[in-house]
C-alpha cells in the first residue's frame, strides 16, 4: 500500500494537468516557450505517474485495467473481473 499522501499528490497533479491542458497546447502551437516555462511544473503531463486505483502501487501497473499486477491477479482469480480466466492447457 502506498501512503495516502502519495495517492493524493497524484490526484492533485492530474487536476493541475487538466486545468492547464488547453493553455499548454495554445502556447506550444504559438511557439511561446518562455510562456510554457512560467506554467507550474506539475502542469506537465510528463510528471504524472500511473498508480493502482486500489493500492496506489506505482510498479507493475496494467493500463487496461488500472490495477497493479498483484491486485489484478487476486481479482481475476476471485472472478471479479469479467472476461478474465486463468489460462490452462
Amino acid at each position: 500500500m502506498a501512503k495516502e499522501s502519495m495517492k493524493a499528490r497524484e490526484v492533485k497533479r492530474q487536476k493541475l494537468v487538466d486545468r492547464y491542458a488547453a493553455k499548454r497546447t495554445a502556447l506550444k502551437a504559438a511557439g511561446d516557450y518562455i510562456g510554457l516555462q512560467k506554467l507550474p511544473k506539475n502542469a506537465s503531463p510528463i510528471r504524472l505517474h500511473n498508480r493502482c486505483k486500489l493500492t496506489g502501487r506505482p510498479k507493475g501497473y496494467m493500463r487496461k485495467f488500472g490495477l497493479c499486477r498483484v491486485k489484478f491477479r487476486e481479482m481475476a482469480l476471485d472472478g471479479k473481473i469479467p472476461g478474465i480466466t486463468k489460462a490452462s492447457w
